[in-house]
């Protein structure tokens, strides 16, 4: 029996409440593929910081290293001011953990609408590789004269050979275990950005000549993805891009997926410590409902299963995820009109992996 140690973060509003749901799909995978997770819980968000003025000390780095992979709810408190838990928690965590990608698959499910015209799941189903902890996040730049009129302020887009190339490389991989399209988009704005673009087109072109010849290549600037996406998603089949850009097109991706309800995204170290969440946030005006679409962290954790190496069972999730919203019984992926109750859902997901 294969056993892993996961770190749950609840959070704030909804976020325990659809992490409930996607640890009761784990314990049934872990029921039918002979798997053993060992949880333990920590309450960083909002609560503890309103409590004790702390958001995550330095010695819980060192405890959340110990796991295999952290398994998180939501952040965001509406009576903290916003920044502080997510600069103090998530962000904090992105960098100590060195989680270099962020992985958000954008895939349409059965029964599950887009505001694409014509477009169904065959024609939606790829999956974008983002530079996580590099660019113009790095918080590098500064401000003068702030508050008069002739005020300046600069924020720096810094990207090293390594750090692009290892996001690159990992993109490459991935495209290669998917085997779809075996399509690797670069997305980025050459054309503008013309020393910072120019190391990620070389880098792209150079890494998957010499290593990844049963790999297509091909480029978007960022705009144009933007439009390609909406167009022809069917197109895509990996898209690696910087961190501004991934940032935003992600969240297009979402939309086109059905929304925040079913999206799903891993922070990634593939060396160390990775972590996987719901991308909808912890929308506190539905917390104790009962309402609240779980799917989202239910596929979060199914990526989790995946970057651990269990495949077959990372599979057995999303075929549930599939075959439950195909069935019908799920109406709608909107709070307070599924059909069902947030615990209903996880029972009906759960009971397709038994």
């Amino acid at each position: 029996m294969k056993s892993f140690n996961i770190a749950l973060m609840g959070g704030d509003g909804t976020g325990p409440e659809v992490l409930r749901e996607g640890v009761k799909v784990l314990d049934a995978v872990a029921a039918k593929y002979d798997l053993k997770f060992n949880y333990t819980d920590y309450d960083f968000g909002g609560e503890r910081y309103m409590r004790t003025g702390e958001t995550l000390p330095d010695s819980a780095i060192g405890e959340l290293k110990k796991n295999d992979a952290i398994f998180l709810g939501a952040i965001g408190h509406p009576d903290v001011k916003p920044g502080i838990l997510e600069l103090g928690i998530l962000l904090k965590l992105r960098f100590a953990l060195d989680q270099y990608i962020n992985l958000r698959p954008v895939k349409l499910y059965p029964n599950v609408p887009t505001p694409l015209k014509d477009k169904g799941p065959e024609h939606i189903d790829f999956v974008i590789v983002r530079e996580n902890t590099g660019g113009i996040y790095t918080g590098m730049g500064g401000a003068s004269m702030v508050g008069t009129g002739n005020e300046i302020a600069t924020q720096l887009m810094v990207y090293s050979r390594p750090v692009v190339e290892r996001c690159v490389r990992y993109a490459y991989d991935y495209t290669r275990k998917r085997n779809g399209k075996k399509l690797l988009t670069l997305v980025h704005k050459c054309n503008v950005l013309t020393h910072v673009g120019d190391l990620w087109v070389r880098t792209h072109k150079e890494v998957g000549d010499a290593d990844y010849a049963d790999i297509s290549q091909d480029y978007n600037h960022v705009d144009a993805c933007t439009m390609w996406m909406v167009k022809s998603p069917e197109f895509y089949d990996v898209i690696v891009t910087s961190n501004l850009f991934g940032d935003i097109i992600t969240d297009l991706g979402a939309m086109i997926q059905g929304g925040m309800g079913i999206a799903a995204g891993g922070n990634i170290n593939p060396e160390g410590v990775s972590m996987f969440e719901p991308i909808g946030g912890s929308a506190p005006k539905y917390t104790g409902k009962n309402v609240i679409n779980p799917l989202a962290s239910i596929c979060a954790g199914g990526m989790m299963l995946d970057t651990l190496g269990e495949s077959a069972a990372a599979k057995a999730v999303d075929t549930a995820v599939h075959d439950a919203l195909a069935s019908g019984k799920i109406k709608s992926l909107s709070a307070g009109h599924m059909g069902m109750g947030t615990t209903e859902v996880g029972d009906l997901i759960a009971s397709m992996i038994k």
